[in-house]
């Protein structure tokens, strides 16, 4: 699936299933609200912290995905194509850091 693909998707569910987007802000909370669940699963299986009773890695996909499906949501509402940004923040950092991280000693 392209990522245009994604917003269109996303799009279609929010207008049949959501009934309109939240407010920018309360999907950039959202978005916080996702990154955080991520993160707790993250610090539980590659961290120091354990998983507590009932937890499970499992959803380490879907975290993500949910993290993804809030960002697509900000992207479409405020007008963002993400495809196209992602083409162009692939061509700055190709350009800005073609030998940068080859020369970092600490990724050796």
């Amino acid at each position: 699936m392209q990522i245009s693909e994604a917003q269109s998707q996303v799009h279609n569910w929010i207008i049949t299933h959501g009934v309109r987007y939240f407010s920018e802000l309360t999907n950039t909370a959202v978005l916080m609200e996702e990154v955080g669940e991520l993160a707790r699963i993250m610090a539980r299986k590659y961290g120091d912290q354990s998983f507590k009773e009932g937890e499970s890695e499992e959803n380490l996909g879907s975290e993500m995905a949910d993290v993804f499906f809030v960002l697509i949501c900000l992207a479409t509402q405020t007008g963002i194509n993400l495809e196209e940004e992602l083409k162009k923040n692939m061509e700055k950092k190709a350009v800005r850091d073609s030998v940068r991280h080859k020369g970092n000693e600490k990724l050796r």
